[in-house]
């Protein structure tokens, strides 16, 4: 059977995504462990169906690398944005997107030759929605009632690290280093992952402040490993940085794979975040 296919990327956060109105896909899980690797497959961080929905105007269905279903990615959807608007799925520059962690909303900015040419999305505005905080709902277990883990010191090795914990729909753990280039990601990263703590393992950030406007971090995304950026973590982070005093409301982020604007909008609670999405190649795969 053979699968058509385009690979896109955010800031390198990069998945393999199918036009499910064209294509089907019997078993996705299994197709995205085969494609995900990098030397015998097409090479991604994961799998993104794009499927219609009831409720919205599409559904995005999201697979890791390892073929565990993720709720959400940001970098993710901003990928889905483009691409519907791009293939000609939809006409509209402001769309809604149906995931695992609810309904999604995205404005396109849109790149034209000139006033008679439709032209390309180049940079997505998502509407990512309000910050989770109660420890069950990340979820997080730390042994006590807590109505949020904020700076909570966990030991990993023998190392304190303090540790906030917000979901953008899926669970982050969010801790400040002091130089994020030579945190040794590899072990640590792991270890945040799997930690008892987290029931359903965690997404896990490492944050240098920069100063009130500009972070950076490296990310250890649960089921993908390090990856070069992580929308919905960039979120958390912000949010985590503002909680803890340690940031203005709107944030540059630099990750690997470029820059996240983020913007908390504490009067409706809501959480925006801007950046580009990119087209790498379409193909197709014998599967």
């Amino acid at each position: 059977m053979k699968l058509n296919f385009t690979k896109m990327e955010g800031l390198g956060n990069d998945y393999v995504y199918v036009n499910c109105f064209k294509e089907d896909v019997p078993n996705p899980s299994e197709l995205s462990i085969k494609i995900s690797d990098r030397h015998f497959g097409i090479g991604s961080d994961g799998l993104i169906l794009i499927k219609p929905s009831e409720v919205a105007d599409f559904t995005m269905e999201m697979y890791n690398a390892d073929g565990s279903q993720s709720e959400m990615c940001g970098n993710g959807i901003r990928c889905v944005g483009k691409y519907v608007y791009d293939y000609g799925l939809i006409d509209k520059e402001e769309i809604s997107v149906e995931t695992l962690a609810g309904i999604k909303y995205l404005k396109f900015v849109i790149d034209k030759k000139d006033e008679s040419d439709r032209g390309t999305v180049s940079m997505v505005t998502v509407n990512m929605g309000e910050p989770i905080f109660k420890p069950e709902d990340v979820p997080v277990n730390v042994g006590e009632k807590l109505d949020i883990v904020q700076d909570y010191p966990i030991n990993i090795d023998g190392v304190e690290y303090n540790i906030t914990c917000v979901s953008m729909g899926n669970p982050h753990c969010i801790t400040y280093v002091d130089d994020t280039d030579n945190f040794p990601l590899e072990k640590i990263g792991p270890k945040f992952e799997s930690n008892p703590i987290f029931p359903r393992r965690v997404n896990a950030e490492f944050v240098q402040v920069v100063s009130r406007n500009y972070l950076k971090m490296r990310v250890w995304e649960r089921g993908s490993g390090e990856t070069l950026a992580c929308g919905t973590g960039t979120c958390a982070t912000v949010v985590a940085s503002i909680l803890n005093g340690i940031t203005e409301d709107e944030v540059t982020v630099k990750l690997l794979g470029g820059e996240l604007i983020i913007k908390w909008d504490r009067a409706s609670n809501l959480v925006y975040m801007t950046g580009p999405a990119k087209v790498v190649f379409d193909g197709v795969i014998e599967i």
